[in-house]
């Protein structure tokens, strides 16, 4: 047994049971625990942001933290981006990096870098292990530290020596994460009483885990009780949607929109969502679209459990237990025809997905459309990119698809982000997931068009033309599918696009359909 026995054990031992890993040199003593421990399943990406994405996507549908494994400082830099979406959605993660070993690390050679540096601005805890003796508690806390209230990403610096030094047999230490905050009763008492004056206009902002289906039930009945306005914030990391769900709109993007929509809010209140704010900043435009005076109440932060808070609030409001909104059967959407459009392709998702469908969404400006399309659908997951940080929606497809091997998962992707992180259809392929993607193929970067024009900058010219457009060459999803391993089709008319969905969606395993539109 050696150190990264211990940290195998560990993990096992606290529900930790799969690690997406891009190893190297420094982690193949790590490698080789895992040889031994097949109890913990091994995923591999063969790019870090493919890694740090499946692990936040596999938190979202699994609420328990995967492992990833990535290779020293560099390796970590890859896969920032997607742990930044992991952190903005609150998702736990148990961050693992491996270094050289310790006596090394004064040589200053190529690898070496400053992790600790590079970890801690997406990392709610940094830790590192300096050998057997410490290394199954390091590894709990790590794991208390992804598991707490206000869950994120847990980074634990694993040097190579610490991996590969003798240990005697240990019992692996259990991580105590602390459990989510029960929401004051004054804080509850404050609310309803902001709902029993209802102010035109109220709002009950939604987010975490408010908007999954116990939540949403609940601020149904509440709306119902009321007359309060519900909304979701604009971004969420899983929603609950479809039929017996109540329909719920989302706070707009469009930093216009928003400021229109909320013109007339006098009070918001907040339940596990963050107040709205744009963006970006625009010439002439607020930070914030909530008007002058609003009034912001905060009923459940960050921490503290959304759900539970709107039960104490159901029940301050003298709604009896178990209290249910009345929702109204909704009629999902015919088959459009003809041209294939991101309209008549939301419109194809409403009337086909399957029940219990996990919808990742990385689909940008083209996937507008499809929310107003789906609340008739049948009842599904929706998950958003969270951070902004573009390269999720493809990873976060994967973690999804290992998180539940018995829901059909689709991958909403815009073209020009899919090519960040595309290695992810190799390992959709190897797995053998349960994925449909469905590519946005405009063949631009569409929404830096509209910022563009959004930020002042006017019109794009030659220049800047080559730098949003991605049609010299185009990219031709279809063989690029193909060559990862995962069969693919193209759509150009919503009855192709329609015939292939439904294909896809009544077999197994991954399938990719370009959508020309």
């Amino acid at each position: 047994m050696n150190g990264a026995d211990l940290l195998c054990d560990t993990l096992l031992a606290n529900d930790v049971d799969v690690c997406f890993a891009n190893p190297g040199t420094s982690e193949m003593h790590f490698v080789a625990a895992l040889d031994r421990k097949p109890q913990l399943r091994c995923v591999l990406g063969l790019f870090e942001g493919v890694v740090t994405g499946a692990a936040d996507g596999y938190a979202r549908m699994a609420d328990k933290p995967a492992a990833t494994l990535l290779h020293t400082g560099p390796g970590l830099a890859n896969g920032l981006a997607n742990l930044h979406n992991a952190r903005r959605a609150g998702m736990p993660v148990v961050n693992i990096v491996g270094d050289h070993a310790s006596y090394h690390l004064p040589y200053d050679a190529p690898l070496t870098s400053d992790i600790e540096g590079l970890a801690r601005p997406m990392s709610r805890w940094v830790g590192r292990a300096t050998g057997p003796s410490d290394m199954s508690a390091k590894a709990a806390e790590a794991i208390a530290a992804a598991r707490h209230p206000e869950s994120g990403v847990a980074t634990l610096i694993l040097p190579a020596d610490a991996a590969w030094t003798e240990a005697a047999p240990q019992d692996p230490v259990i991580a105590r994460p602390e459990a989510a905050a029960r929401v004051e009763s004054a804080t509850v008492a404050t609310a309803a009483a902001a709902l029993r004056e209802n102010l035109d206009e109220t709002i009950l902002l939604l987010g975490g885990g408010a908007v999954r289906e116990a939540g949403l039930r609940l601020a149904g009945a509440i709306a119902e009780a009321t007359g309060v306005i519900v909304l979701a914030q604009q971004a969420n990391a899983r929603m609950a949607r479809g039929q017996g769900r109540i329909a719920l709109d989302r706070a707009p993007y469009v930093v216009a929109q928003a400021v229109e929509r909320f013109a007339r809010t006098r009070r918001l209140i907040l339940v596990g969502a963050k107040s709205p704010v744009g963006f970006f900043a625009y010439p002439g435009l607020p930070s914030s679209p909530l008007p002058e005076g609003c009034e912001v109440i905060t009923l459940a932060g960050a921490g503290d459990d959304a759900e539970a808070a709107l039960a104490d609030l159901a029940g301050a409001l003298g709604l009896p237990p178990g209290t249910a909104p009345r929702i109204p059967a909704r009629e999902a959407p015919a088959l459009p025809t003809g041209a294939l459009t991101p309209d008549s392709i939301g419109a194809c998702l409403g009337a086909l997905m399957p029940e219990q469908a996990i919808v990742c969404d990385e689909a940008i400006t083209s996937g507008r459309g499809f929310y107003r399309h789906t609340q008739a659908a049948a009842p599904h997951d929706f998950l958003q990119l969270t951070g902004g940080a573009i390269g999720e929606g493809l990873p976060m497809s994967v973690g999804a698809a290992i998180a539940c091997p018995d829901r059909k998962v689709i991958a909403l992707q815009a073209d020009g982000s899919g090519m960040y992180t595309l290695q992810a259809l190799w390992t959709m392929a190897r797995e053998g997931l349960d994925v449909l993607v469905v590519i946005f193929a405009n063949r631009t970067y569409k929404i830096l068009h509209g910022e563009l024009k959004n930020v002042g900058a006017g019109a794009p010219g030659r220049n800047a033309r080559s730098m949003l457009d991605l049609d010299a060459p185009i990219l031709d999803w279809v063989s690029l599918a193909r060559g990862m391993g995962v069969e693919a089709a193209r759509a150009e008319t919503a009855e192709t696009f329609a015939d292939l969905f439904r294909a896809a969606r009544d077999r197994k395993g991954p399938f990719l359909i370009e959508a020309l539109i």
